[in-house]
């Protein structure tokens, strides 16, 4: 046994490698110790290395003298900068404010566009077209607003009259947003965070940009030389509603609105008893004089009252006793006392008040069909409706009832005379120029009442539309259906568009013969404020006669002189069409 183990010693010592206990000489594949091998029980395991072991120490040496050099700079060198730069930096969440869309008109040409954001300012300036006439139309918008401290507490740019307002949410888009880190002095520093925004969608419009000026410009040069305080005007495809110009005066500097710098200007548009700021065209009620006995004259055929034939002699004024006060008769005058014996078509041409005083309010043989169908006539042609237009601030039109003046005058009772100033569109008739321009359209197509809207159909998709996505809606859905007026017959359209034809023609509104296309036109004179000293200017027309396209209505307000100013401005601005866009005339 000795030698054997001397023998085990000897080998050893000659390999470094082979190393062989006692014990394991007499171990065999039967008596084998029960390991569990899936544990890695009764495995040789190798130590690490003494060069391993050296290896990680170097290693972590390194890392404690870096991370203590870091530590120093941090704490002892740099401290009291990073303490202060700590104190003094701020994250925030700023807005990246989209793009708005640009508006449009018919043709293309642009209206409203942005400038190039600025650091001062980080949205584009709404900038608007320096064409007159435009400003009630397009609107103005509200910007951002920040604090003192700088934050925004207004994060969107937003329409507040207008196209600007109506499509809104189509212009403005979605903004996007900018994690930010500020200095104390307000200093942005690196690493924001970017959502990018989304630019707002454009929009076109009906609107015909050079008729926008030209009319625009006529009117207030009228207004001005006639001494009308305000107008409007309004012209319109009778066909589908699409409003070509729609224009007031005065108006106001859409730029200065938006930009809000002007103080001084902006008071003046606030206080201005003019009110600039008033869309006149669907938010004005004004008094129309005659321009309504053309619906009239259509119920008064409707219910046998009179027939095309019928002759009334219109011969300077009629009297009607007083029941209250027998010694002062009721006097009711004539805009023309030489009128002589008028049909309706004749009547409507020479603007008749006798005529249309005595079919609503019957005098002597003459039966009269009464204030309550009068003001259903009125009524029929959406005289006392909102038309649906796409614009916000719309009025409705007032026609006098029994009810409303025992409402407005304490309980007083309707009289006949009452039913005279009515028919001719005085007393408390009043309507807007839009409901006019409509109501014309519906006469000159026979009863079809369409909606009028400034928004062009084809500018954009449906799903495109300024509503949001849980209520968005088609063109169609954003106003009143068209309506079709199904009880005055074709034959008594007939008539009233040969009285019309007849006033453009050889009645009040006979300056149109002079143009190179057929016309059919009403004119209207209503006398407004205390003793009726001021009037208001009224023109109704459409063309071409034979096949109606358009309705132009033109009003004048509280004016001096009863110059037929209205129809002058009808005239030239369509004299001015026909040679610079024929293609409304032809």
């Amino acid at each position: 046994m000795n030698k054997i183990i001397r023998k085990i010693k000897n080998q050893k010592r000659r390999s470094k490698n082979i190393f062989i206990e006692p014990d394991e000489i007499f171990l065999d594949s039967k008596n084998l110790p029960d390991f569990d091998t899936q544990q890695f029980e009764g495995q040789i395991s190798k130590p690490i290395s003494r060069n391993s072991m050296f290896g990680i120490g170097i290693l972590f040496c390194v890392l404690v003298l870096f991370f203590g050099v870091r530590l120093w700079n941090l704490q002892i060198q740099n401290g009291e900068e990073y303490k202060k730069m700590s104190e003094n930096n701020s994250l925030s969440i700023e807005p990246i404010f989209a793009a708005r869309g640009n508006i449009y008109d018919t043709n293309g040409v642009v209206l409203v566009w942005n400038n190039t954001a600025t650091d001062d300012t980080p949205w584009g300036q709404r900038m608007y077209t320096t064409l007159p006439g435009f400003s009630q139309i397009l609107g103005y918008v509200g910007y951002p607003a920040r604090d003192s401290s700088g934050n925004y507490y207004q994060k969107e740019l937003f329409g507040r009259d207008g196209v600007e307002k109506k499509y809104n949410s189509n212009l403005s888009g979605i903004n996007g947003s900018d994690i930010v880190e500020k200095d104390i002095a307000g200093k942005k520093q690196k690493g924001s965070i970017v959502n990018e925004p989304i630019a707002g969608k454009n929009v076109t419009l009906t609107i015909d940009s050079r008729l926008q000026t030209q009319l625009y410009q006529i009117l207030s040069n009228y207004a001005g030389l006639a001494n009308f305080r305000s107008g409007s005007a309004v012209m319109m495809d009778v066909r589908n509603g699409d409003i070509v110009a729609m224009t007031n005066f005065p108006e106001y500097n859409s730029n200065i609105m938006s930009s809000g710098s002007d103080k001084k200007i902006i008071t003046g548009y606030l206080t201005d008893s003019n009110t600039p700021l008033l869309n006149r065209a669907i938010s004005g009620l004004f008094t129309p004089g005659s321009v309504v006995k053309p619906y009239l004259g259509l119920e008064a055929l409707k219910e046998g009252v009179v027939t095309p034939d019928t002759q009334i002699c219109s011969c300077g004024s009629i009297t009607v006793p007083n029941p209250y006060d027998p010694a002062h008769p009721g006097v009711y005058k004539d805009y023309n006392p030489n009128n002589g014996w008028v049909d309706i078509r004749h009547a409507i041409a020479v603007s008749s008040n006798i005529f249309f005083m005595e079919v609503a309010g019957g005098y002597k043989s003459q039966k009269g069909i009464g204030i309550t169908n009068l003001d259903i006539a009125l009524e029929r042609f959406g005289l006392t409706q909102k038309t649906g237009i796409d614009l916000y601030g719309e009025k409705s039109g007032i026609i006098p009832s029994p009810e409303w003046k025992a409402q407005k005058f304490n309980g007083e009772p309707w009289r006949v005379g009452d039913t005279y100033n009515t028919a001719i569109g005085q007393y408390g008739v009043q309507v807007t120029p839009l409901e006019m321009a409509r109501a014309v359209a519906a006469i000159s197509t026979r009863g079809v009442m369409v909606t009028p809207h400034v928004f062009k159909n084809d500018s954009m998709n449906t799903d495109d539309i300024g509503f949001a996505s849980s209520t968005t809606k088609s063109m169609n859905d954003l106003v009143t259906p068209t309506q079709k007026i199904t009880d005055i017959s074709d034959d008594q359209y007939t008539v009233i568009q040969e009285g019309m034809r007849l006033g453009a023609t050889v009645g009040t509104g006979k300056m149109f013969a002079t143009l190179p296309f057929t016309m059919a036109s009403k004119t209207g004179t209503a006398q407004v404020g205390v003793g009726g000293s001021y009037i208001n200017s009224w023109l109704n027309v459409y063309f071409p006669y034979e096949n109606p396209h358009y309705v132009v209505v033109v009003m004048l307000e509280h004016g001096t002189q009863n110059t037929g100013s209205a129809t002058r401005i009808a005239h030239d601005f369509l004299d001015w069409v026909h040679l610079i866009a024929p293609e409304y005339t032809n």
